[in-house]
């Protein structure tokens, strides 16, 4: 650097310069020159190396580098490159005015601090696209991950920037920091609380993207889509977005439908109240009337059987035979303990077609049909009318 100096002014002066016109001259000459590296050494990696490493990454067999590695992150490292370029040719420029290039290297310098952390903020962001499988837990580590390197890495830049203004070590001010540590952890609080509920989220395998949950204590009942570090995004079955923290759903309680997601039925769960006045042995009118529509054989009506309880049997009969019905899970008609509104008859049973339109359709035929049936049997559906 000094020979080039030199070389300048001599240039300078050979071309009759001299005194304040010299030094004019070289600075507009070296800030000209400064200016063009850095724009050429930015163009360089940006046009060049940029295209070269994606050309590169797209070559590969796995997907993971073009993701990581993709040209947002590339442009934001090769903006930091001109500033590296200036920082280290200032010294050459201003060596006669050192007030000045101390200035220009503290701006350098911040400037370079803060295009790197906004370097590694695209990056972070970036990891989150690295598990195509959104619902398998690595992708939960990812986020937090993420959120946690990201305030990591802003809290380091403050401290640097801070360091860089008053000419300190960044170390002197970190160990500085234990006076005021109370009042760290009361601004990050909510971060610290958020980190901890989300680290017992995942690691438990409580919660994934993609899972149906219902949290009692708020209004969500729907799909989540985005687990963050301190918040938890749901769309609800409206498309409303819900969004709730990892300490509500860890302290309180919430309901995930992915067990049932995952099994081979959705469960039906069922109560029909019986008037207890229509419980009665059945009669040879209603016994023929059933002989003669196929719903049972003379013999197993031979002799006195409750309505109640044959229709029971026929219910279970008519639900194993209906092909939405999974009938290798558990199915089955009980009574329960009778109330002043009737006798309960409750059906358990599971449908095969999880999906929520199919679901609901196929379940209002099933129970449409046990209310036509019920006269069948001599029985009444409680009903309690209105007082006029």
């Amino acid at each position: 650097m000094e020979e080039i100096r030199k070389i300048l002014e001599q240039m300078l002066a050979y071309i009759g310069a001299e005194g304040t016109t010299l030094a004019i001259l070289y600075h507009i000459i070296m800030v000209l020159a400064a200016f063009g590296i850095a724009w050429l050494a930015g163009y360089i990696c940006k046009r060049i190396i940029v295209s070269l490493i994606m050309k590169i990454t797209s070559k590969t067999n796995s997907d993971w580098d073009e993701k990581v590695f993709n040209r947002k992150v590339l442009n934001s490292l090769s903006n930091i490159v001109p500033a590296i370029v200036i920082w280290q040719l200032l010294p050459m420029i201003f060596h006669q005015f050192l007030f000045v290039e101390e200035l220009l290297k503290r701006a350098t310098a911040i400037y370079i601090t803060v295009m790197a952390v906004r370097t590694l903020i695209v990056f972070a962001d970036s990891l989150r696209n690295v598990e195509s499988n959104k619902n398998v837990s690595m992708q939960q580590y990812f986020q937090s991950f993420c959120g946690i390197f990201k305030v990591i890495i802003i809290f380091i830049a403050v401290i640097v920037v801070i360091a860089i203004l008053l000419n300190k070590s960044p170390m002197t001010l970190i160990a500085g920091l234990g006076a005021t540590s109370a009042i760290l952890m009361l601004v990050f609080k909510d971060t610290i609380e958020g980190l901890v509920a989300g680290i017992r989220l995942t690691s438990n395998d409580m919660l994934h993207i993609g899972d149906w949950i219902t949290v009692p204590t708020t209004n969500a009942n729907g799909i989540v889509e985005e687990i963050a570090l301190t918040t938890v995004k749901i769309r609800n079955f409206d498309n409303t977005i819900v969004t709730v923290s990892p300490q509500t759903l860890v302290n309180g309680s919430f309901q995930n439908w992915i067990g049932m997601q995952q099994s081979n039925g959705r469960r039906v769960n069922r109560r029909v109240y019986y008037d207890l006045h229509s419980v009665d042995i059945l009669s040879e009118d209603i016994k023929k009337r059933l002989i003669d529509k196929g719903m049972f054989k003379e013999e197993e009506l031979a002799g006195d059987h409750v309505n109640i309880t044959v229709f029971c049997k026929y219910m279970e009969r008519y639900l194993r035979k209906r092909p939405e019905v999974n009938t290798e899970m558990l199915l089955m008609v009980r009574q329960l303990e009778a109330t002043t509104f009737g006798l309960p008859i409750e059906f358990y049973f599971f449908l095969s077609d999880k999906e929520w339109v199919n679901y609901e359709h196929n379940l209002a035929d099933i129970m449409n049909w046990i209310y036509a049936m019920t006269p069948e049997f001599g029985l009444k559906i409680y009903q309690q009318y209105p007082i006029q």
